[in-house]
């Protein structure tokens, strides 16, 4: 594994598709999502279609990870009120509830958390589409779900070493990778068509000073990450909680005040979505 090439395993992680644990529904929205064209009413007839995600879509929709808790009443509103984008990323997360309870105990709590405490953080810091990076804060660790169905056994390799020598997973990766899965994520959003804030959200999120664009709303999605990890909910692939980067910290002046607020805040919210994962 550690031969191959970074352009074989793009390849590999790109046809994820392929797959035959794939949900046949997760294949349907993929063929939608990717095409450019597509329009609101597209995507709200499909979900209301299948009742078992329009059941999921308004659960998410009405929790505490978006801004419309209790308040919505059909997918077709939920849609509307969200916008095109905010809708791929959520409708691609709850499609991906199942694979990351399989892939990983733990991966869709940690995900949940993260945006929750992202959603929260964005309206602290007055950005204009808070529900947009909690979409990347759900999102952000679609890699590793990847990693994993494509490569099970490498991956799980990368877990132990992490755990015998108190790594984190992002540096065991490489270990066995080319690549990250920071990076394996922002290849299928490319060819899922997500908007470049979403990809660079899902790209950047261990090192947010990197970000070409939407750099604030990344470091906002790195943040999360780590104090999601250091409130020990869900888990990660590993049990170590990464320094915050030097740049973010200093971008957003937090005290420690600051985030007490932001983990009291996120303690109640995330205790309303506790329904979500199980």
């Amino acid at each position: 594994m550690a031969k191959m090439s970074i352009q074989a395993l793009r390849d590999s992680v790109e046809r994820i598709y392929t797959l035959p644990a794939l949900p046949g529904i997760l294949k349907k929205l993929l063929g939608l999502v990717e095409n450019p064209r597509v329009s609101l009413n597209e995507i709200s007839d499909f979900v209301s279609s299948d009742p078992a995600l329009a059941s999921r879509v308004l659960k998410m929709v009405n929790s505490p990870v978006y801004g419309f808790p209790g308040r919505i009443s059909s997918v077709n509103q939920g849609v509307l009120l969200l916008g095109l984008n905010v809708v791929k990323g959520l409708l691609l997360g709850v499609s991906v509830f199942d694979l990351m309870q399989k892939s990983m105990v733990g991966l869709w709590e940690h995900s949940v958390g993260c945006a929750v405490v992202a959603r929260i953080i964005a309206k602290r810091m007055g950005l204009r589409e808070p529900d947009e990076v909690s979409v990347g804060g759900l999102l952000h660790d679609l890699g590793k779900v990847i990693l994993i169905l494509q490569f099970p056994k490498e991956y799980g390799k990368a877990m132990d070493l992490a755990e015998v020598d108190g790594l984190t997973i992002v540096e065991t990766e490489k270990e066995y990778f080319p690549a990250n899965h920071a990076s394996a994520g922002a290849w299928v959003a490319q060819k899922w068509s997500f908007p470049k804030n979403l990809t660079n959200m899902i790209e950047y999120h261990h090192k947010p000073h990197l970000a070409k664009v939407a750099s604030y709303q990344t470091a906002v999605v790195h943040l999360s990450d780590v104090l999601i990890r250091g409130r020990g909910y869900g888990f990660a692939g590993d049990g170590n909680m990464p320094p915050v980067n030097p740049v973010t910290w200093e971008r957003f002046q937090l005290t420690k005040n600051d985030v007490k607020k932001i983990l009291a805040e996120a303690e109640d919210a995330i205790d309303r979505t506790r329904d979500l994962v199980l």
